[in-house]
């Protein structure tokens, strides 16, 4: 294992026998990868293996992912069944993911993104491509600008897909990189990528009960200008959860 920053067991936001909502911390990866860093899927299933004192492996879906430096609210199947409905939500556009950000840049009040984004595999960076040359994976979201200040924009984004990198990729392509983003956005060293998983709804996999959850940005660095407007936001995107 590389010499990474060591996490606490991730923020639980509601867990039954079928269905799991976490918070993720940024800079923890999703999933493991080749860096042997730890992640967010391994530190969850050991966290239900010593509460339920399951013996051998522990089931965990995966559901949707999320970029390594960014944070926020993802969910996990604890059963098959439950991943497969899960699964067939993201599919058909049913599990909303709202993410809030700081752009650099004046973005327009309201907005709808469509691209085709190919992924290069050996330096796994993802760029637009046009559409003529049909390659790439089809990208579309929709944003909405909260406020501007200092030449910045904090805005919302509901995603209609889930590529890989693509909000960071479509708004710099749209002349808007995000704060933060030393990939994308010409980040600098040590500053936290705006980026910010808020709210995730869903159909709970095997009651069907339309499910909400909200979890605003830490008050830190670059979120701490924009603490009223984020306040405003939890107060219009209300919770539907037990």
């Amino acid at each position: 294992m590389s010499e990474g920053r060591q996490f606490d067991t991730p923020r639980i936001l509601f867990e039954d026998n079928h269905l799991l909502v976490a918070l993720k911390q940024p800079n923890l990866l999703t999933q493991g990868d080749a860096t042997g860093d730890q992640d967010m899927l391994t530190l969850l299933k050991a966290y239900i293996k010593e509460k339920y004192e399951k013996p051998g492996d522990v089931y965990l879906g995966l559901v949707h992912r999320m970029d390594r430096p960014v944070g926020g609210l993802l969910c996990f199947a604890r059963t098959s069944k439950a991943a497969a409905r899960l699964s067939r939500q993201v599919q058909e556009g049913m599990l909303g993911r709202e993410y809030v950000l700081v752009a650099q840049g004046d973005a327009p009040e309201y907005g709808r993104l469509e691209d085709a984004l190919l992924k290069d595999p050996d330096t796994n960076m993802v760029k637009v491509v046009p559409s003529y040359l049909r390659k790439g994976k089809r990208a579309v979201l929709s944003y909405r600008t909260i406020v501007r200040r200092d030449d910045l924009s904090l805005m919302t984004v509901q995603l209609q897909t889930g590529r890989a990198h693509q909000i960071r990729v479509q708004l710099a392509h749209a002349g808007l990189p995000l704060w933060g983003d030393s990939r994308y956005g010409g980040g600098q060293r040590g500053q936290q990528i705006a980026l910010w998983g808020m709210r995730l709804s869903l159909q709970h996999p095997i009651t069907g009960k339309n499910m909400v959850f909200l979890a605003p940005p830490p008050d830190t660095g670059i979120w701490t200008g924009f603490r009223r407007e984020l306040q405003g936001l939890e107060a219009i995107w209300p919770q539907v959860a037990p």
